[in-house]
């Protein structure tokens, strides 16, 4: 089923503390509902693929040993030079299994069940270091992980065949950002469970996490960091990545 996921030696930089923090970005998705030809986390904005403003972000989190960029196994479009970065071609055929690999991946390049891993989705360009560290911060202590989300603030209908049926309450409903937090030991153990039925049910780490008994810490995010999906995504977020220049 998985495509074997290459052996990366971790850099000495890794070795930095005797639980350590990695991060994940799954990056081999085709992005069809941008409308693009080419997949949307390559798409350039302000003159930058988006995948790169993403790494940026987490490069700049100086607790993060390593960050590892989980493509397919023909991507050549990254080319990276840098220590603390790894190109792990063993991307799935769904997101949940790009994940699961790069998760085996990391553990044959030597981290241990104990670390905890960091899993962004790479079209969520706009995330900044300090929404990485306020996870960091409220998940380290934790004994499951969690996840940056956003408190629900519209009115949530429920359709059927172009009409609405019910409003459905919105007390304590959060939308799930990333990135996701868990050690590498449980989040890949609840993968392996849900690996026979193509990972049916895994829309996310913490719904794999829930699925496994699991109860993850919700931290809250921000509406800024919104997953690139549709085409006219691409405008505000480059506007707001002007913004912040």
């Amino acid at each position: 089923m998985a495509t074997q996921p290459d052996t990366v030696p971790l850099s000495p930089n890794a070795a930095v503390s005797s639980t350590r923090c990695f991060a994940l970005l799954p990056c081999a998705g085709q992005g069809v509902r941008a409308g693009r030809n080419t997949p949307k986390q390559y798409q350039e904005l302000l003159g930058r693929p988006m995948a790169l403003h993403t790494l940026a972000a987490f490069l700049a989190v100086p607790r993060i040993a390593q960050v590892w960029i989980v493509v397919t196994p023909t991507d050549r479009f990254l080319s990276l030079n840098q220590p603390n970065v790894r190109l792990a071609h063993c991307g799935g055929s769904s997101r949940a299994e790009s994940v699961f690999n790069g998760l085996q991946a990391l553990r044959q390049a030597g981290a241990q069940p104990t670390d905890w891993v960091l899993v962004h989705d790479a079209a969520r360009c706009l995330i900044t270091p300090a929404q990485i560290s306020a996870l960091m911060d409220a998940c380290e202590p934790d004994p499951v992980g969690g996840l940056l989300a956003l408190k629900l603030a519209d009115t949530l209908k429920a359709e059927a065949s172009g009409r609405v049926v019910a409003t459905i309450d919105r007390a304590n409903k959060w939308l799930a950002q990333t990135p996701q937090m868990f050690r590498i030991g449980l989040l890949q153990a609840a993968l392996q469970r849900q690996a026979a039925s193509g990972f049916a049910g895994v829309t996310d780490e913490a719904s794999a996490m829930e699925l496994a008994g699991h109860a993850p810490r919700v931290v809250p995010g921000s509406a800024q960091n919104f997953k690139v999906t549709y085409p006219e995504d691409f405008a505000l977020a480059e506007a707001i990545l002007r913004n912040r220049l």
